[in-house]
């Protein structure tokens, strides 16, 4: 058991099932996500993090395995059993080597991705989504319009900032699939929320 993630409310269950004891490190082969108090390093990494059953029906998607943690803490009354569950850590920034992998290793699998409440985190949805159907997209920023262009099999579709998500992705170009995205309600993060929780 950690006694930091005891002080941020994660249970002695999800603690065994992330393996999560003495110092906080998680393994992207090769290199290290390390959570402590005061610090949080993610590495930016081709490699991936991976935790619980390969041949489960849902995988969760993340940028880190602290927030993958998080969100399963602050979420557990509606998962009823953690070995239907499969977790996947990108690190800082995707790569398409990962999306790859995601998409030869998980087929015809439900995802639900955890990317922050952001921009970078929306944008993030959508590229993940996208390499996991394996459909090229690009995204282009059009500077001073504060507007955002997806081409999508050529087809292009202007958002403003601010206002994208994966869902209106999705709807703009009709898209149907078994990607979902999980949001935290007041924070930025599952982390941080969980870590606000532990605060108040």
């Amino acid at each position: 058991m950690n006694a930091l993630l005891t002080r941020l409310g994660v249970s002695v269950e999800i603690q065994a099932f992330f393996c999560a004891t003495g110092d906080l490190l998680f393994d992207y082969g090769g290199q290290q996500e390390h959570y402590g108090s005061g610090f949080h390093k993610i590495p930016t990494t081709p490699n991936l993090w991976v935790a619980g059953n390969e041949t489960a029906n849902e995988v969760i998607v993340s940028y880190s395995a602290m927030e993958a943690m998080a969100f399963i803490a602050i979420n557990r009354a509606r998962y009823a059993n953690l070995q239907q569950l499969s977790f996947v850590a990108i690190g800082n920034q995707l790569q398409q080597g990962q999306v790859d992998w995601l998409r030869k290793t998980f087929p015809k699998r439900r995802f639900t991705l955890l990317f922050g409440k952001d921009e970078l985190g929306h944008l993030t949805d959508i590229k993940v989504a996208a390499g996991i159907r394996n459909t090229p997209i690009h995204i282009y920023h059009t500077g001073q319009s504060h507007q955002l262009i997806i081409d999508h099999k050529g087809k292009l579709v202007i958002f403003k900032y601010g206002e994208i998500s994966l869902n209106r992705y999705k709807q703009a170009f009709h898209i149907r699939d078994r990607i979902r995205t999980r949001k935290p309600i007041l924070s930025l993060t599952f982390l941080d929320q969980l870590k606000y929780d532990a605060e108040r």
